[in-house]
């Protein structure tokens, strides 16, 4: 059953049965509309809205009993927040004029502007759905709670950052309008794009494509499909994976290594919501949530020409940039457990208890691979575990930890880093006191462990404690 669009009904009204039923079948095809009311006597309206919530009214200018300028002076009075769109037969100025002052969203000639009136219709639905989501945005922040916490389960974190995304995700979850997902590899973007299908189409079904590497025809080919005969090989008709997406989440990974000619496709496919399977010159409407991810900077691309700005400001609709884990620390304790537990459910081993100073250590490492990074530094870790307590080893050594050299995240964090990153007084301090200052955040950053500390500052755990038995000396 295809989802019901948009999420609250649009109301037709006009005398002649004819034209609405013209004007809901035009809507259906061109804009994908399918959540419609038709009503052919205007006396009927008020009461209609005060049983049923409306999202948009199109309303006939000339009707017996209760004339639509008549009427749209009652909706604008009673029902403000609907929108009104008037259709008239007749071209007049004045008129037009005299129905905007009354409060129309909008005014259009019936018989010469389809064009222009579908073009309304559509601005009229965006128009509506930022003013539900700024609503829905607003009660959910006031409320501090998510309206189905259990739809986010599968993404471990206690981190504020990540509860306002989960709460924006329900704020978006009934818009049609696609989601981008930025950030980092391994920071979980599919699990964030799960959640969003979960929350917005949970009855349909999830297809998911990675369209790096793709060239023009297999991305053509793999969204749109193609019909019996459409090249060489086509030896059957096959459905693309927007058409078995139907009711459901289309999820495009890696969308910012598209070639600019795919580019120009999805473009298409997004700003006309139809396409054309190869070899067919019969149009398919998108009917799916289309939800995009990139580790990419997609504004930084479409600044230098590598990503069209057309397609950029389209897709970026719904934004949610999910942060890197050295900016969610506090999800360290949680991840470690989370992974400690399925590592050792998959390789059939009890689960290990890990030392207290395992967070401590891992916390100063800079996570270039983010949370893949961690699950495979885990995995790896309870593969040669033995005993009760879990070894550290293994952790060690693939942060670079030993030997007095800087811990690797650390060392490539400062070399990321430039002199204007840090904030200096206009008087420097003397270097024996910036010494002082350096040990004590590395203090900080490992929470009083001197052996880390020590590590991160690149000296022995000796050469540290001398120098702390000075200061206090």
């Amino acid at each position: 059953m295809a989802k019901k669009y948009p999420l609250l009904p649009l109301l037709l009204v006009d005398d002649e049965p004819v034209w609405l039923h013209s004007l809901a079948v035009n809507l259906k095809l061109n804009v994908g509309i399918n959540n419609l009311i038709e009503c052919s006597d205007s006396r009927d309206v008020l009461e209609l809205l005060d049983r049923q919530e409306i999202g948009l009214i199109l309303l006939d200018l000339t009707m017996p009993h209760l004339s639509g300028e008549e009427l749209l002076s009652l909706i604008v009075e009673n029902h403000p927040a609907v929108p009104v769109i008037i259709l008239s037969g007749l071209n007049q100025l004045e008129t037009a004029v005299r129905c905007m002052r009354l409060g129309a969203f909008d005014y259009f000639v019936k018989t010469t502007e389809q064009e222009r009136l579908l073009a309304g219709i559509r601005r009229a639905l965006n128009h509506m759905e930022l003013e539900r989501e700024n609503r829905t945005l607003k009660a959910q922040f006031m409320r501090h709670e998510l309206q189905h916490p259990e739809l986010f389960a599968a993404i471990i974190t206690g981190n504020k950052h990540m509860r306002s995304i989960f709460q924006y995700i329900e704020a978006v979850a009934g818009s049609p309008e696609p989601v981008l997902i930025t950030g980092e590899s391994g920071v979980g973007k599919e699990l964030v794009a799960k959640a969003v299908h979960q929350v917005s189409t949970p009855e349909g079904p999830w297809v998911a494509v990675n369209v790096a590497g793709l060239d023009d025809n297999t991305f053509a080919d793999t969204l749109f499909g193609h019909t019996r005969g459409a090249y060489t090989g086509a030896d059957s008709q096959r459905a693309g994976m927007i058409e078995k997406a139907t009711s459901g989440t289309l999820f495009l990974d890696e969308i910012g290594d598209l070639s600019p000619t795919s580019q120009v496709k999805l473009l298409r496919l997004m700003q006309e919501g139809e396409y054309f399977p190869l070899g067919s010159d019969t149009a398919k409407r998108l009917q799916a949530r289309v939800v995009f991810a990139t580790n990419r900077d997609l504004a930084a691309m479409q600044s230098s020409g590598a990503f069209r700005k057309d397609l950029y400001y389209r897709l970026h609709a719904h934004h949610v940039q999910i942060p890197p884990l050295r900016e969610r620390l506090e999800d360290l304790p949680l991840l470690l457990d989370f992974f400690l537990q399925k590592a050792a459910d998959s390789l059939g081993k009890k689960k290990p208890t890990p030392p207290e100073e395992l967070a401590v250590l891992l916390a100063t490492y800079y996570f270039p691979g983010n949370i893949r990074e961690l699950r495979s530094m885990v995995y790896d870790a309870v593969s040669l575990h033995q005993g009760r307590k879990l070894s550290m080893d293994s952790f060690k050594q693939a942060i670079g930890y030993g030997d007095g050299e800087p811990l690797e995240g650390s060392k490539q964090e400062i070399e990321s880093a430039s002199s204007t990153e840090f904030i200096f007084p206009e008087r420097l301090p003397p270097l024996k006191q910036a010494a002082d200052l350096w040990v004590a955040e590395a203090l900080r950053r490992s929470q009083g462990n001197q052996n880390i500390a020590a590590q991160l500052l690149g000296i022995s755990p000796q050469a540290l404690s001398k120098r702390l038995k000075k200061q206090q000396s």
